[in-house]
């Protein structure tokens, strides 16, 4: 389970380790292994690989020294070479284990005055560069020496600093596709990335891999740092168990493992009714597809069974849509709900496992009333269809009136109508999901979309303890927050997902796990793993990013379960 933690947090968690017992230099060489071991990956199949490392004077560069080692020993024909910003002396073990093992070492010092002809030889002749300049303690901007050499090394890589070339992704997914010149591999986080604020330096170097240690930092999943990332990996430094400073972080990276051990258990021996009854309420004149991709998405997440209630003027062009969904006829105005259907809905409510409100419903006044009404406590409130109504006593609470209400999802148009709606958290059930965009947020809460933006992950925490719900604030590395402070974070920053309707999938694919039991934080964070993991494969098979739709999100949708539950077996 990846935790993620900041500058501050990991140099506690460091110091505790080795108050423990496991060294800095433990750590150190179980960081350089890990490095060793993925470039060992990468040149599987080169006779003679050829790798360049760049040195800070740091523990980041004592980390590219103890890969420099591993590979010169253990990689057979290759050819080691390390860049060193400062010069190291014989006092530093880690440099003379590197000397010993053949590594050649040149440094900054005495290739300066050659117009760093060395560096770029190292660089331009390379299959990997292994950039180990700058780790956690980078302050901007890059100055002097450091940042001379910075620019030498963009020269000797054709300027590759766009970040052209580069997916942000998880180790599970394609592989990257390379443009010419070296695989550059950061070392805990590329050079110029301030590991706090995603900030980078004018010179930092794009990596298509990064190899963190021990956690992530949160400057790896913030633009712009999070476009010279690449491939984000996770090492494990051999931290001691129940370490009080980590085991303490609530704040998670959401990987297939992750979500592997939350999948909702499926025996041989069940019914549809074992996995729930999802009821979805959904769709207006305008905006019918939104109601398909939300009940398959349920379906393709699991869901036993999928019910819509939508206005009846638009289901029978649902209905070939979605041909496993079974139907609730709402009472509408002009093709959008109104308050009337919140009677014909209560009748029909008494079974269901999950319900999700809002996508395609509109933002009408006379839909407004309809989820208003739906909402707000009443004087009576129908338990049963086989006991009647059962009069409130006066002490009732509107969490107590509410308790009609299966577990609730709401997105979308749902979530614009409940912004008009005062003291709307005060009328939620226990338990409930939202789902907003940045915009959505922004009408419930009333800041400014790019103050939303810049602090995503501390918002939606704040917002999802103030409401007692569980937030998804989606968008590049979706937040899943629960009220006590649990949070997850989303590996995805894919324009895939940048299209009309993949909000869709993602409600229907949380409300057909919240159907099947799962709680509602774990519903959240497994439906939103797989619907952007399901964005991530639909770019690869397409080849674009710009071509992917919704529905192309859908039907890959079992594509990335099936990979959760490889994981779990």
């Amino acid at each position: 389970m990846p935790k993620i933690v900041t500058v501050e947090q990991i140099r506690a968690i460091e110091l505790a380790a080795d108050k423990r017992g496991h060294s800095y230099a433990d750590m150190m060489e179980q960081a350089g292994r890990a490095v060793a071991e993925r470039v060992k990956e990468i040149v599987l199949g080169i006779a003679a690989p050829r790798i360049a490392i760049l040195v800070g004077p740091g523990n980041n560069g004592g980390d590219g020294l103890v890969a420099g080692r591993v590979l010169a020993e253990e990689l057979e024909g290759a050819s080691v070479g390390a860049f060193l910003l400062q010069p190291r002396g014989d006092d530093d073990a880690v440099f003379v284990k590197a000397r010993e093992a053949g590594v050649f070492l040149a440094d900054a010092e005495n290739d300066q005055g050659q117009g760093y002809r060395v560096l770029q030889n190292l660089i331009a002749n390379a299959d990997v560069v292994i950039d180990a300049l700058f780790g956690t303690s980078l302050r901007l901007p890059i100055k002097g020496d450091a940042a001379k050499v910075l620019e030498a090394v963009h020269k000797a890589l054709g300027k590759r600093r766009d970040g052209q070339n580069m997916r942000l992704t998880t180790p599970a997914s394609p592989g990257i596709v390379l443009d010419t010149g070296p695989r550059i591999i950061a070392v805990d986080c590329p050079s110029g990335l301030d590991c706090d604020s995603g900030a980078l330096d004018k010179n930092a170097i794009y990596a298509d891999e990064t190899i963190t240690m021990a956690a992530v930092k949160p400057g790896l999943l913030l633009f712009p740092g999070a476009d010279a990332v690449g491939v984000l990996h996770v090492a494990d430094i051999g931290l001691p168990k129940r370490l009080a400073e980590l085991d303490g972080v609530k704040l998670i990276l959401a990987d297939v493992h992750e979500v592997a051990a939350r999948l909702p258990q499926r025996q041989r021996d069940s019914h549809k009714g074992t996995f729930g009854k999802a009821l979805i309420v959904a769709g207006s004149m305008n905006y019918i597809g939104a109601v398909a991709l939300c009940a398959n998405a349920a379906y393709r997440s699991g869901a036993g069974l999928v019910t819509v209630a939508a206005p009846q003027i638009i289901v029978p062009m649902l209905a070939s849509m979605v041909a496993e969904a079974t139907w609730v006829l709402l009472p509408h105005e002009m093709g959008v709900v109104n308050e009337s259907a919140v009677k014909v809905l209560r009748e029909e409510m008494d079974g269901y496992s999950a319900l999700l409100i809002g996508p395609g419903l509109g933002r009408e006044d006379v839909s407004g009333e309809f989820m208003l009404e739906l909402l707000q406590p009443k004087a009576e409130i129908r338990r049963a269809r086989a006991i009647g109504f059962v009069p409130l006593t006066p002490g009732d609470t509107a969490a107590q009136a509410n308790i009609a209400l299966p577990p609730l999802v709401i997105d979308a148009d749902g979530l614009n109508l409940l912004a008009g709606i005062e003291n709307w958290p005060e009328l939620l059930p226990p338990g409930t999901i939202l789902t907003p965009h940045p915009g959505e947020f922004a009408r419930l809460t009333g800041l400014d979309v790019a103050d939303i933006q810049a602090d995503r992950v501390r918002l939606a925490q704040e917002k999802a303890a103030e409401w007692g719900c569980v937030v998804v604030l989606k968008g590049a590395f979706t937040v899943v927050a629960a009220p006590a402070g649990l949070t997850a974070v989303m590996p995805f920053a894919t324009t895939a997902l940048a299209h009309a309707g993949t909000g869709d999938v993602l409600a229907g694919a949380i409300v057909g796990l919240r159907a099947q039991g799962l709680e509602p934080f774990d519903a959240a964070v497994v439906g939103a793993w797989l619907q952007g993991m399901a964005g991530v494969r639909a770019e690869a098979v397409l080849g674009t990013a710009a071509s992917v739709t919704a529905g192309d999100v859908l039907e890959l949708l079992p594509d990335a379960y099936a990979l959760a539950e490889s994981a779990r077996r």
